[in-house]
């Protein structure tokens, strides 16, 4: 009986233990989803409903396993709505088969080795007097600026994209929603 009641205990115990730790897992809310930093890209952005497009291209591309491994990553990951500033049609074209490698390069492009959170991205502004330029995994650079108090993209074709929730951390790197789609040199 005196076992019973022990295992029982250790249950309890176990299961306490778990909960904490569940609740001391700091997360940002993306999407309308948790972000679990005990988690990987994916497992994360596959929960924000802000995000599917961006699952879905990434899925098209056949990046999951990139994204699920190690890492570490920055990744600047646009909203549904932006890629919904693209012009009309092409986020349907791109995800053709045909057109993969295309994909695959707009999204590396999002891409960044290492962890780079925000104090480590306006460090280096600030390095760099107000502008770092960043090389990206699709081979490209990235301009970082600070705009006022947010950290703002910018292209190799001059486009803009401001990031509008930052350090979403990841098991394998860290995430930086943004509102523009970011496209490298053609």
């Amino acid at each position: 009986m005196k076992s019973i009641r022990n295992l029982g205990l250790m249950l309890v115990a176990a299961f306490m233990v778990n909960v904490s730790f569940a609740q001391m897992e700091k997360t940002v809310t993306v999407g309308g989803a948790p972000m679990y930093p005990s988690k990987n890209i994916v497992e994360n952005a596959v929960n924000s409903k802000d995000h599917t497009t961006l699952v879905a291209a990434v899925k098209a591309a056949g990046l999951v396993e990139t994204l699920e491994s190690a890492g570490p990553f920055t990744v600047f990951a646009p909203t549904n709505a932006a890629f919904g500033k693209l012009p009309k049609g092409t986020v349907e074209t791109l995800v053709k088969p045909e057109n993969k490698a295309k994909l695959t390069a707009i999204l590396t492009y999002h891409v960044v080795a290492g962890k780079l959170d925000s104090r480590e991205l306006a460090r280096l502004i600030k390095e760099g007097n107000g502008m770092a330029t960043l090389n990206t995994v699709q081979g490209g650079k990235l301009m970082v600026m600070m705009k006022g108090n947010k950290i703002v993209l910018k292209d190799e074709n001059g486009g803009m994209s401001t990031i509008t929730i930052k350090d979403v951390y990841q098991s394998n790197g860290v995430i930086h929603v943004v509102d523009t789609v970011v496209l490298p040199k053609s």
